[in-house]
């Protein structure tokens, strides 16, 4: 049981300040000294202006975690945490917004609101999970706390990933890499955490050549210092550009490796996004290994139902539609097509856009060549609605694939053009009509 002594010196410890400092004008020294001897109990009035100083509350210095705001409003966020591992976002968001943050803890707080920012995140609302975290960044920030503004600004800088504003997560995730390196603290779990998220950020951004520099970079200083689960995440992200520089067989053994590390840590949304990525290796591998896959997604499903979001958990039927397909069962892969369809709903998602792909394989698999052709239009149309990416370009060039498999070279032609555009390359010749020979 820690006491009002223990709790002004540990909190003026944290604060970074000397008991002179503390003292300022009103107390001196010598006051602050006595109180964290347990020699001297200070007067409510005085823990109200040592509180103020310190970043806590009266409350807090008084009782502790035993205090009756802090006691419940930590509950309501252990039940919100609850509601998210379940599924039920919505109650995890309610019970949250229902707290009055203003009488907790600057710690209590930020996990508070953390976990609205991930309630907010798995219910598709990006906005509001960026309007969330990016105040409580800046607070961190100010307050000095080194490693909990790198926690925050890993799931700022996802956010900013998953809305496609790539620069401003390059942005944040840079300046507060910088400030970590500053603080000696490179080589942590959430310097290299943080790290490696922004590796995917320069991927999608299409800096392929810094991003593999950068990966090596990681995994030299992750062996060297790093936690298995700083190191799990630095072989995943690793696993992330090998792949997207088709090279399938390095990408499985980073992940492969990165498995091995992350399955030794606590339970969370991280280890079944990796198995779910490592499904897709298998998919994509030569020659792809449709069972192996389902057997990675079959140990995907639990975690991610009850912790993923809902793009996570139609991301999973997208790969169980294409596993279906290879293994010649395309009633199958049209049931899990359409099942992700319906999760995504109208939004122009990317992952809208594979989900449609996935049907139209699997309608023309079935012999519905009409059924394929809207179906890889209506993927067309959601794709022509989004913002340029890596990722949208494969999608075109999957797109074109299709069409010039269907005898469409208009449309197989035009596809491949966007696919071209998205990756910033721009027609070399203008005003001219291509005519189409052969020879």
């Amino acid at each position: 049981m820690t006491t009002i002594a223990d709790r002004v010196r540990d909190a003026r410890l944290a604060a970074g300040l000397s008991q002179t400092a503390l003292a300022g004008a009103i107390f001196s020294p010598s006051y602050i000294s006595l109180i964290e001897a347990g020699r001297r109990e200070p007067t409510d009035s005085a823990l109200s202006v040592l509180a103020g100083r310190l970043g806590t509350t009266l409350e807090f210095l008084k009782y502790g975690e035993d205090g009756p705001n802090e006691a419940r409003t930590r509950l309501e966020v252990d039940y919100a945490k609850l509601a998210l591992q379940s599924g039920s976002a919505d109650d995890a968001r309610s019970r949250i917004e229902s707290l009055d943050l203003a009488v907790v803890t600057p710690a209590l707080r930020v996990d508070a609101l953390t976990t609205l920012a991930r309630a907010h995140e798995v219910l598709g609302n990006l906005e509001a999970a960026v309007a969330v975290l990016e105040p409580l960044l800046s607070d961190s920030r100010e307050r000095g706390q080194h490693l909990e503004s790198a926690r925050l600004a890993n799931a700022l800088v996802g956010a900013y990933l998953e809305a496609g504003d790539l620069h401003r997560s390059v942005e944040v995730g840079e300046r507060t890499l910088a400030d970590l390196e500053s603080a000696m603290l490179t080589g942590t779990d959430e310097h290299l955490r943080l790290a490696s998220t922004v590796l995917w950020a320069y991927v999608e951004r299409g800096d392929l050549l810094y991003a593999t520099h950068r990966a090596a970079e990681l995994i030299r200083i992750a062996e060297e210092v790093g936690s298995p689960r700083g190191r799990g995440s630095v072989y995943w992200n690793a696993a992330l550009v090998a792949e997207q520089r088709r090279d399938y067989e390095l990408a499985q053994s980073y992940t492969e490796r990165a498995l091995a590390l992350l399955a030794e840590g606590e339970r969370d949304r991280d280890l079944p996004r990796l198995r779910l990525n490592y499904a897709w290796l298998l998919l994509r591998c030569e020659p792809p290994e449709p069972a192996a896959a389902l057997e990675q997604i079959a140990a995907v499903g639990p975690d991610l139902a009850a912790l993923g979001s809902e793009l996570d958990i139609a991301r999973v039927e997208v790969e169980t539609s294409r596993a279906h397909l290879l293994l010649e069962d395309p009633v199958a892969a049209e049931a899990f097509a359409r099942a992700a369809i319906a999760r995504l709903g109208d939004q122009p998602r990317l992952e809208g856009a594979f989900a449609h792909i996935a049907l139209g394989d699997a309608l023309r698999a079935r012999g519905d060549e009409r059924g394929a052709e809207s179906a890889y239009g209506y993927a067309a149309d959601l794709l022509g609605m989004m913002s340029a990416t890596r990722h949208s370009a494969a999608a075109w060039r999957d797109l074109g694939d299709r069409m010039l498999r269907n005898g469409d070279g208009a449309g197989a032609a035009r596809a491949y053009d966007r696919a071209l555009r998205e990756v910033g390359f721009r027609p070399s010749v203008s005003n001219v009509t291509w005519v189409s020979r052969s020879f």
